[in-house]
């Protein structure tokens, strides 16, 4: 996928996740709340934000890149991502390697969104039926997002429950699971340069301009 269509895919991706990182440690906390109603409630608060926020809408990715880091540690589990997407290699990094991976891998991820959340202009997001067994921790929340004249577009969210609070580990767009591309993107890396070269690769990424973080 490539084009206009993968940038919207992408921003899509972005938008509804810098929603979810949205989530405030109040929210998380509240066990009564499923997790359809999380995703829903603070996905319309952040999109009204956007919306709201004409640096954002003019390009502003720094200003973005504030808004989704003082939300996201509570409520993305950025090592579970980090380790699903280093793979069976995650074993034989250091500890210093796994917390450079870890935190190389959260920048990358806030940057995406950052960029993407400039993106957002008329798309709307619909939130399919939800269900869940009592005492389930991992689960998906299904949405769509639609924009007039292309065809919708499936966003899910792998979210695991732990110390009562729900966090996303996974995005799946279209059927194809965010940690999975970057997996194999970062098994290709680290076959060619080891995980020295995969983290080097990933900051080299991270010092980039802005708009050029996108991918």
């Amino acid at each position: 996928m490539k084009s206009p269509q993968l940038q919207f895919i992408r921003a899509m991706t972005g938008i509804v996740a810098a929603a979810l990182i949205g989530l405030s440690p109040g929210f998380a906390g509240a066990e009564e709340t499923s997790p359809d109603v999380l995703v829903k409630k603070v996905t319309e608060e952040v999109l009204d934000i956007i919306r709201k926020d004409k640096d954002i809408q003019s390009g502003n990715a720094h200003k973005a890149a504030e808004l989704i880091e003082a939300k996201v540690l509570p409520n993305f589990d950025f090592n579970r991502m980090t380790v699903l997407a280093v793979g069976r290699e995650w074993r034989n990094a250091t500890p210093a390697q796994q917390k450079a991976l870890t935190d190389e891998f959260h920048t990358l991820l806030v940057r995406t969104y950052s960029n993407a959340l400039t993106a957002y202009k008329s798309q709307t997001i619909d939130f399919k039926p939800f269900k869940m067994v009592a005492g389930e921790t991992d689960v998906v929340v299904k949405t769509e997002v639609k924009q007039p004249g292309a065809k919708p577009i499936a966003i899910d969210y792998s979210l695991q429950k732990t110390d009562a609070s729900w966090k996303v580990y996974d995005v799946i767009v279209g059927g194809v699971s965010l940690v999975t591309s970057y997996r194999d993107q970062f098994k290709q890396e680290i076959g060619a340069s080891g995980i020295d070269g995969l983290i080097k690769s990933l900051q080299t990424k991270n010092q980039a301009p802005a708009a050029s973080a996108k991918k």
